[in-house]
């Protein structure tokens, strides 16, 4: 089957997602679609499959117009899209998930379970690998829940698969296994597109590359483009993709952390003993697939979490059971994993995000009034430091792009006298230019002699940036490494198996 679009326009209001995109997809190929967060793949993937209709432009299939008034329109037509975020149903079985929406029923109008779990065994050992029809989804892998919604494109004969992020939830290995089911079915003749941000996988995978930037087609790439190129065509400029930096300085700040536990209000064990020294000029990154327990952790090192024990020691001064004023008065920089919820007030400038939790002394505040006049200097020299593209320091944050909210905050906490920096996720959904440039700013905070604790799920930024890597998983530390450990054990810590397990591991 071919894929044509043609003239492809999206609006919502006055922006302008989707540009007159036209782009072809043809059997037996991967064809990958590159571009930074917001570029506008996404939409234009929506839009094909029926869940965004687009006002200019059309869609052919084998040189047929289609027109979808929904995605069960686009699977009849041969199109099938596995989502970022999977739209299975966690208490049902695999089977279950497999048929919803396609039920095949016996006489009097009962399910033939049996035809579906036939189905999931017959796709399964089509593509090399098993996954039992009865098991709920709940109790799967992030990695078997992914095929299981390949199984469940390829159950309705879909011709055309969209893959849209595929690998945020993996780990290295599961990464290995999908590009290798992607390859296989590509050499069956599907066609494939495959979208993504990371250049590494882009280039393993494509027989075609389409660079997206602010919602138009900016160029075609070949497999055998560097990373460089293929970055300076996302971003519109020449990017500075490695992280640099010299051996670690150490100084006398540290923080120690001794048998850390994070509890749910349910009993749920979130975080499980675990024990680790960060020393001042240096990066412990935290790696793993995320939902491990990371994200606990490092809320738990701002006081955020309810039900926390063991021990936080930050310069000598116990810390366990503070809240996070008094975390933040102890010199701690927080990046949040997420900038919406946790990091900002959409509705609020510029300059009072820059001053959100500074508010309660001088020199921002003096006998409880606000110095208006140092806030709006303070935001102006920010802007320009750590170059938030802007309209001025009065432009409310929600009208940021995300790379742009982002330095926001990092601008907020690392222009603070800091003891200690934690950053979670802290690129997640900004661009490659923005990338460089946080990077450049954590590194800067590592050299100054400050204790710096990555938060990460992207594994070239954790190899890029860490002095050590610890590995969570289920809520425990599996083990702390070197930052030039081989990725492949990298992984497997990531799966749960311990470096001491495993043949050739460090030491």
């Amino acid at each position: 089957m071919r894929l044509e679009l043609r003239g492809i326009t999206k609006r919502f209001g006055t922006f302008v997602a989707n540009d007159a995109i036209d782009l072809v997809v043809e059997s037996g190929q991967i064809h990958c679609i590159l571009g930074e967060n917001g570029a506008g793949k996404s939409t234009l993937m929506n839009c094909l499959y029926g869940l965004y209709r687009a006002e200019e432009g059309e869609i052919l299939l084998d040189g047929v117009p289609q027109r979808f008034a929904g995605p069960g329109d686009a699977m009849a037509a041969g199109i099938g899209m596995v989502h970022q975020h999977f739209m299975l149903v966690p208490v049902f079985t695999v089977a279950e998930n497999v048929m919803l929406g396609n039920e095949n029923t016996l006489g009097g109008g009962l399910l033939d379970m049996a035809a579906a779990r036939t189905r999931v065994t017959e796709i399964g050992d089509q593509l090399g690998f098993h996954v039992d029809p009865d098991t709920r989804i709940e109790d799967l892998p992030v990695g078997v829940q992914q095929r299981v919604e390949i199984i469940k494109v390829l159950s309705r004969d879909a011709q055309v698969l969209v893959f849209d992020e595929p690998t945020s939830v993996l780990t290295p290995q599961e990464t290995d296994e999908l590009m290798a089911i992607l390859k296989q079915l590509r050499n069956e003749g599907k066609a494939i597109i495959f979208i993504s941000h990371k250049l590494r996988e882009v280039r393993e995978l494509a027989d075609k590359i389409t660079v997206i930037r602010r919602g138009k087609v900016v160029g075609e790439a070949l497999p055998t483009s560097t990373n460089a190129e293929l970055a300076s065509m996302m971003v519109g400029r020449d990017v500075i993709l490695t992280v640099t930096k010299d051996a670690p300085k150490i100084t006398s700040n540290r923080l120690e952390v001794t048998d850390l536990v994070v509890t749910a209000d349910d009993g749920a064990v979130l975080v499980d003993k675990v024990s680790f020294t960060v020393k001042g000029g240096e990066v412990l990154c935290v790696a793993g697939v995320d939902g491990n327990g990371q994200s606990e952790l490092a809320n738990a090192l701002l006081g955020l979490e309810g039900q926390v024990t063991g021990s936080i020691v930050l310069n000598g001064a116990e810390l366990t059971g503070k809240n996070p004023r008094k975390m933040l008065d102890a010199g701690i920089g927080f990046i949040p994993a997420d900038r919406n919820e946790d990091g900002l007030v959409g509705s609020f400038t510029i300059a009072e995000n820059l001053m959100l939790n500074r508010s309660n002394g001088l020199p921002f505040a003096k006998g409880g009034v606000l110095q208006l006049g140092f806030r709006d200097q303070f935001a102006a020299e920010k802007i320009v430091e750590y170059d938030v593209r802007t309209e001025g320091i009065n432009q409310e944050v929600s009208r940021l792009s995300g790379g742009n909210a982002q330095k926001v905050i990092v601008a907020r906490e690392m222009s603070k006298d800091l003891s200690l920096l934690v950053a979670a996720q802290p690129t997640r959904g900004v661009d490659v230019g923005s990338i460089e440039f946080i990077h450049k700013r954590i590194i800067e905070e590592r050299d100054a002699g400050i204790p710096v604790i990555v938060v990460s799920t992207e594994l070239d930024e954790v190899v890029g940036l860490a002095d050590r890597i610890m590995v969570m998983y289920r809520g425990a530390a599996v083990g702390i490494v070197p930052a030039d450990t081989p990725r492949d054990i990298l992984g497997l810590m990531m799966a749960g198996i311990a470096p001491e397990n495993q043949e050739g591991a460090p030491a």
